[in-house]
C-alpha cells in the first residue's frame, strides 16, 4: 500500500509575545481570569505587515530543511487557513513562489481550526493516488487580525503562527504497524455555521470582520466531536487507546483538552499541551506542536500519534499516523 510519511517538521512564531498581563492593562480581564479559563499565559501576535504567506513560508523552510530536501522536490502545497492575504488567489501559490517551486499544485483548504486535518487528508488522498510524490502541508494564521480587541470572550484566546510538515509517498505493507498516516476522517454539520463564525466577508459585508463564538457550545461540542473521532479511527485501524503513544489535539482550550483526555480515558502525559505558551493559532495548533514535541525528542520512531481537531462550520476531523 502507499502511504504517505511524514519526514519533516517545521515551525514560525511571530517575535511579539503578548501576556496576560499585557491585555489586562487594555481590557477588562486579568491574568488569572484567562488562565482559570483557558490555561493561556501568551500569545505570539504577528508585526505590522507580517502575513499569512511570510509566517507560512517560514514554516515551510524550516520543514524542508528538517528533512533535508530542497524545495525543488516539492510538487504539492496545502495551505490551511482562514486568514489569507487576499480573497484570492491561494496564499499557497504565494508560498510556492516564495520557495521558488514552479511545477506542481499549491491550494487553500477551510475548515478553520480543523484546517491542517482538512489539509492533511488531501495531500494525504493525492499522495496515495500517486497525483503527487512530495508535499508540504502547512497550518499558517493571523487571527490577530479579526479579532475584536474589545471582546474579552474571544481575544484572550487567539494567537498568530504556522507550523509545516513534509509529506513523502512511499510503498508499504499496508499494516497498522507500518509508518506513515494510517487514516484520516474529516466531517462537517453546517446546523452550527452561527456557533463559530466570522460577521463578514466579500458576499456580506464586503470587509473581513470579526470574530464571533458560543463558547459554552463549541467548548461541549468539541469534547464530544474531538473524542469521538478519535476512537473511530482507531476502530477503523484495529488499535486501542492504550496503544496510543500521543494524542495532539487542536489547541483552543487547556480545559477541552483535559475533558478529552477524561472521555478517551488517556493520561496527561500522553496529550502534547502548546497553548499556554502560543493560545489558539486556529488551523496552525496542530503544526507547531508537532514541530515543537518533534524538535524536543519527545516523538520518537515508532510513535503512534493521533490528531483531532473541531473548527468553525462545525468541522471536525482526526488522523491516526505512526513515525
Amino acid at each position: 500500500m502507499r502511504r504517505s510519511q511524514i519526514i519533516g517538521f517545521g515551525s514560525y512564531l511571530p517575535q511579539n509575545i503578548v501576556t496576560n498581563d499585557d491585555l489586562a492593562e487594555k481590557i477588562d480581564t486579568s491574568d488569572e481570569w484567562i488562565r482559570k479559563r483557558t490555561g493561556i499565559a501568551q500569545r505570539h501576535i504577528a508585526a505590522d505587515g507580517e502575513l499569512t504567506s511570510d509566517i507560512a513560508t517560514n514554516a515551510a523552510r524550516a520543514a524542508l530543511k528538517n528533512a533535508g530536501l530542497d524545495a525543488d522536490a516539492v510538487d504539492l502545497i496545502v495551505l490551511a487557513t482562514a486568514t489569507p492575504d487576499n480573497t484570492f488567489p491561494a496564499t499557497a501559490t504565494r508560498v510556492q513562489s516564495n520557495l521558488g517551486i514552479r511545477r506542481g499544485a499549491a491550494f487553500d483548504v477551510q475548515a478553520v481550526c480543523a484546517g491542517y486535518v482538512y489539509a492533511l487528508t488531501m495531500a494525504d488522498n493525492m499522495i496515495r493516488l500517486g497525483q503527487a510524490e512530495t508535499a508540504i502541508v502547512i497550518g499558517a494564521e493571523v487571527f490577530s487580525r479579526i479579532l475584536d480587541w474589545e471582546d474579552r470572550g474571544t481575544c484572550v484566546l487567539f494567537g498568530d503562527g504556522a507550523g509545516a510538515c513534509v509529506l513523502q509517498g512511499a510503498e508499504t505493507a499496508g499494516t497498522n504497524a507500518d509508518t506513515g498516516i494510517l487514516s484520516t476522517r474529516i466531517h462537517s454539520d453546517g446546523e452550527y455555521y452561527d456557533m463559530l463564525y466570522v460577521d463578514g466577508g466579500p458576499s456580506t459585508t464586503g470587509t473581513s470582520g470579526y470574530l464571533r463564538m458560543e463558547g459554552k457550545e463549541v467548548f461541549r461540542h468539541a469534547v464530544q466531536r474531538m473524542s469521538e473521532v478519535v476512537t473511530a479511527a482507531l476502530d477503523q485501524n484495529d488499535l486501542a487507546v492504550d496503544q496510543l503513544d500521543w494524542l495532539i489535539p487542536h489547541q483552543a482550550n487547556k480545559r477541552i483538552m483535559d475533558s478529552i483526555a477524561k472521555k478517551l480515558n488517556l493520561p496527561d502525559e500522553k496529550i502534547v499541551v502548546t497553548v499556554d505558551r502560543q493560545a489558539n493559532t486556529s488551523a496552525a495548533t496542530i503544526p507547531l506542536a508537532l514541530a515543537e514535541a518533534s524538535a524536543d525528542g519527545r516523538l520518537k520512531p515508532g510513535h503512534l500519534i493521533a490528531l483531532s481537531a473541531l473548527g468553525g462550520g462545525f468541522a471536525w476531523g482526526s488522523a491516526l499516523l505512526r513515525l
